[in-house]
Parts: C-alpha cells; structure tokens; sequence
C-alpha cells in the first residue's frame, strides 16, 4: 500500500500558488486513475484506488502547510504505511522552475510542509518528489534569497499556465514511475534536466 500525500494550501485564493504545485499533482493523479473524489479524512482530502497496478491513497493535507504532518501522519499510523512507501510531492525553491528530483530521505530544507510531517513522523525517511518553482528574483533579475515566502505564496503568472501544466504531468508521471519501478530506476530517469530522460 502507497500513500502520496500533495503539499499546498486550502482555500481557492490558494490555488494557483506556487506552493500548490503538490495539490495539483495529488489531483492529476487521482483524476487519471479515477481516485475519488477525495474525501475528508484524516484531516485532509482522502481517496484510495490503484495506481499503474499498485494500491495507493492518496492525501491533500487540509490545515495549512505548516500543519501538513497532523494528516499525514494519522493516514500512515491508519493504512500502516511504510517510510518506504510514503511519497510527498512538494515545491521546491531550490531547483528552477520545472526541475525535478526525486529523493529517498534527508532534511527538511526550510519546507514547513516536510518540517510538520518529520515532527509528527519522527523522522524523514519517506520519499519526495521535489518541484522546482525557482527563487524570487533580486532587482537586478537574478535569482536571490528575497522574499521567498511571497515568492511560493504568489501565483504562477498566466503566460506560464502551459508550463505548468506540462510539470504537473511530469511531477504526475514520475510518482507513477516510483510506485511501478521503484526510487532508483525513477530517480534515474527523472533526475536530470527536466525532461524525461530518452
């Protein structure tokens, strides 16, 4: 048994932030393999199917990022879910826009979202697909430290929407490709430039 938990915000003011950017694969992924709709459960939006094969739940933690872990936690304590087999999906504005990497373990980098569920865990040995959102820029329009917390509590701006999208299928894909083939291979093939590798 997976449990995919999608980071972000509730609340439609929310939506299109870049620290959305794990809702919106939590509900790509329950929209391609018919998982829901997502009920309230645990303290967040809840829905179980099959995913490529494997049996998976999937979770939209609902009292704020910061808060992430109380949902989290209570469905891996209730489904009995390995470290092994939790998978958050979450921005990162460590990568630029469009990068990803996937990972096994590690710190929570600043993420609030990682920061509660390690504290409710008790540790970090889950899996994580990161999503660039890049860093806000400085006035001179390169990337810097700035305001970051504005800068994932912004939207993404409309001339993006496209791309968006098409990271939100990748985001979607490599999850898919954890569950069916395992960290490694997946990590292999999504860690790189971007783009899937050929």
């Amino acid at each position: 048994m997976w449990l995919i938990a999608g980071l972000g915000n509730p609340g439609k003011k929310y939506e299109r932030n870049r620290h959305n950017v794990g809702f919106r694969v939590a509900d790509e992924l329950a929209r391609r393999h018919g998982v829901g709709p997502l009920k309230e459960k645990f303290g967040g939006l809840h829905g179980t199917g099959i995913i490529r094969g494997e049996r998976a739940s999937i979770i939209k933690p609902m009292k704020y990022m910061n808060l992430s872990g109380f949902a989290v936690s209570q469905a891996v304590q209730f489904q009995g879910i390995d470290p092994s087999q939790l998978v958050v999906v979450h921005d990162e504005i460590d990568l630029p826009f469009a990068r990803l990497r996937l990972k096994s373990g590690g710190g929570h980098g600043g993420h609030n979202g990682l920061r509660s569920i390690m504290e409710q865990l008790g540790h970090g040995d889950f899996l994580r697909v990161r999503i660039g959102v890049g860093r806000p820029e400085t006035e001179q329009g390169e990337p810097g430290s700035g305001k970051v917390a504005n800068h994932v509590l912004s939207d993404f701006p409309a001339e993006m929407d496209r791309d968006v999208a098409a990271l939100v299928e990748r985001a979607s894909d490599a999850v898919e490709a954890i569950l069916t083939r395992g960290i490694r291979a997946a990590m292999n093939e999504y860690n790189g430039d971007g783009k899937k590798a050929d």
